[in-house]
């Protein structure tokens, strides 16, 4: 475990935006042979593909050029046929897969967590409603010892202190899956800002990716933000407890996660198109959400679509180890399943299955 946090600092001190992640550069001799796959997409998984790559290069000598600059982003870079694969946490639907030519499936699931920066307030120590974190992001509650989060947290000493709410500026499936749950909860939400990857936000700064959300909360006094879980564990954030649908304040933990994704209907999710925010449960974390790949379904290169899978097909069977050291949540075997037998049946190059 010392050794795997070592190896994230390590990245992330090289990286410290994670706008372009090339693996194993520096670690390995300069002349060594290798191919290379690139993707381009969400930073929510990208603490777990950068260990899934740097172990996959020590293995099988390819090399994963990933660039996390968004869902938006990789969404747009896969459709331009610029990049191998897109990274998305916001699903497309099936409409939108079919016109785009795309094929997509689940690969990591994991939590969206609030983190805040206030005096005196330690991890796991404030508690909040669904309702009463969309008001905060509103801007209909500006100072932290508001006496509706006060009456939240008797036990707790709140100071006199604004509130600045940070957002993410680019866009983002974490974005999505954050205003999909806001959404669900609250029904001012809904009718004046909704659910997308990008938002009209009444209030707060922006910040670039997960990475850019979390340095402005840990520099700003006083603020809150949302990041997935490994760059709150990362960067030592406080997080919050969530009121989830039973009623419940839970912690985000991998166990919280898999609560929630534990009645994930894949099978009948057409084109895997699900959503996992406040699913019912005792210990379910209501902020909780699925990671997708996207792939043109007609390759132009068999042999690169062949490494890329290969490289996907290996994370499934060998990854969840690194996976669960970084409180992300892996897909079922049964999920797996089918989603490689979605690969074998409609990704094609020259008309040809890719993978067998």
């Amino acid at each position: 475990m010392k050794q795997m946090k070592r190896m994230m600092q390590q990245i992330w001190r090289v990286v410290p935006m994670a706008l372009v992640l090339t693996l194993a550069v520096g670690v390995v001799p300069a002349l060594a042979k290798s191919r290379t796959i690139n993707g381009a997409g969400a930073t929510f998984p990208f603490p777990v593909y950068s260990q899934w790559a740097y172990q996959y290069y020590r293995e099988a000598r390819v090399r994963l050029n990933y660039q996390s600059i968004g869902s938006g982003g990789g969404i747009r870079q896969i459709k331009a046929e610029t990049v191998d694969f897109g990274a998305s946490d916001a699903p497309l639907k099936p409409v939108d897969l079919e016109a785009a030519g795309l094929l997509q499936f689940p690969m990591i699931m994991g939590g969206v967590v609030p983190v805040v920066n206030i005096s005196g307030v330690a991890a796991g120590e404030l508690k909040l409603s669904g309702q009463l974190l969309a008001d905060i992001f509103q801007g209909r509650i500006t100072k932290w010892n508001d006496a509706r989060i006060q009456a939240e947290n008797p036990g707790l000493k709140l100071p006199d202190q604004a509130i600045t709410v940070v957002h993410r500026s680019d866009g983002s499936g974490t974005t999505w899956i954050f205003t999909n749950y806001l959404t669900k909860v609250s029904p001012s939400w809904a009718e004046k800002i909704g659910n997308n990857k990008a938002v009209n936000w009444p209030v707060g700064v922006g910040g670039k990716g997960n990475e850019g959300v979390a340095s402005y909360v840990q520099r700003v006094k006083g603020s809150v933000g949302y990041v997935e879980y490994a760059y709150a564990l990362q960067n030592r954030m406080s997080y919050v407890l969530l009121k989830n649908s039973a009623g419940n304040y839970v912690a985000p933990t991998s166990k919280t996660f898999q609560a929630a994704a534990a009645g994930a209907d894949w099978e009948h999710a057409e084109g895997y198109y699900l959503v996992l925010t406040d699913q019912p449960g005792e210990k379910s974390w209501p902020i909780t959400g699925a990671s997708f790949i996207l792939m043109h379904k007609n390759q132009k290169n068999a042999d690169k679509a062949k490494a890329v899978l290969a490289f996907f097909d290996w994370c499934y069977k060998n990854g969840a180890e690194i996976a669960e050291r970084l409180d992300y949540v892996p897909m079922p075997a049964k999920v797996v399943e089918m989603v490689e037998k979605t690969w074998r049946e409609q990704i094609r190059a020259g008309g040809k299955p890719v993978w067998k």
